[in-house]
């Protein structure tokens, strides 16, 4: 008797799984049209600015020298004056600048000096409000 079979048992049953191989054909296309197009892309080429020379020197520059034992000197004109405190450099380098924030302030240290002593001199100085304060490079070649 057709009506008497039992509720659903004449349909198929569904399969409750994902099929993967569409999938996988799609992600190899994909994985073929990737290797065929990278050699055709090009790299970009990044222009970098160099260190170059002054067209003229500025007729003051304050120098501050930061030695191999992270002691602080000041350097005006050529002439080297004795150590400093770390408190004492904001005040002695605005006494140099004569109340002329825009002379140029740089920071020379030596190779072994630990990169955070010539962060914390220039922070100080910037929050003292000095307009131009730079770091000394050597030219050419490092030895």
């Amino acid at each position: 008797m057709p009506g008497t079979s039992p509720r659903g048992s004449s349909r198929r049953r569904t399969i409750n799984e994902i099929n993967m191989v569409p999938f996988i054909d799609v992600m190899l296309v994909l994985l073929i049209i990737f290797m065929v197009s990278a050699p055709l892309i090009t790299t970009g080429v990044v222009d970098l600015p160099s260190v170059g020379r002054s067209a003229q020197r500025p007729p003051k520059v304050v120098e501050v020298v930061i030695g191999r034992d992270a002691s602080v000197r000041l350097r005006v004109n050529g002439q080297e004056g004795p150590p400093l405190a770390s408190g004492d450099v904001v005040p002695r380098v605005q006494a140099e600048q004569g109340g002329q924030a825009d002379v140029p302030v740089v920071i020379s240290a030596d190779r072994e000096v630990k990169y955070e002593a010539v962060v914390q001199v220039m922070d100080r100085l910037q929050r003292a409000g000095v307009q131009r304060v730079g770091l000394s490079v050597r030219q050419g070649p490092a030895s």
